[in-house]
């Protein structure tokens, strides 16, 4: 394992997988901890804020100058991080639950786990 090749990366990208590692440790915790509570809610909207950054830096980080494939959860996260706020402000709380679930998982975790094909970043740092 080498930290070089993220060190060496542009400031954005950087700023993206930081933001998405610490929003996939932070989910963890709003999924496990008391819900309807004030820390559950602040920590929700840092949690919002943390999608949001990683889905607008996404927008920056190109392959070959173009978007590619991967592209595609950056709306499905802005999309599902409205839907998110919206619902848990309504009180549509198990809308919410089912939209925070779909979120983290198509916004976080498949995505997250496509940086580790060879020759994407998380690859290089874990790989070598």
């Amino acid at each position: 394992m080498t930290l070089d090749p993220f060190f060496a990366a542009a400031w954005h990208i950087q700023l993206h997988a930081l933001s998405a590692i610490a929003a996939v440790g932070l989910g963890v915790v709003q999924f496990t901890a008391p819900k309807g509570v004030i820390p559950h809610r602040v920590l929700g909207y840092v949690w919002v804020v943390l999608m949001l950054t990683v889905a607008i830096t996404a927008i920056f980080i190109k392959t070959g100058g173009s978007f590619s494939w991967i592209h595609i959860f950056v709306p499905i996260t802005l999309v599902g991080t409205v839907h998110l706020v919206l619902r848990a402000r309504r009180g549509m709380t198990a809308k919410h639950r089912a939209t925070a679930l779909t979120l983290f998982l198509a916004g976080l975790l498949v995505p997250g786990a496509f940086t580790f094909l060879p020759g994407r970043l998380m690859h290089t740092v874990l790989f070598g």
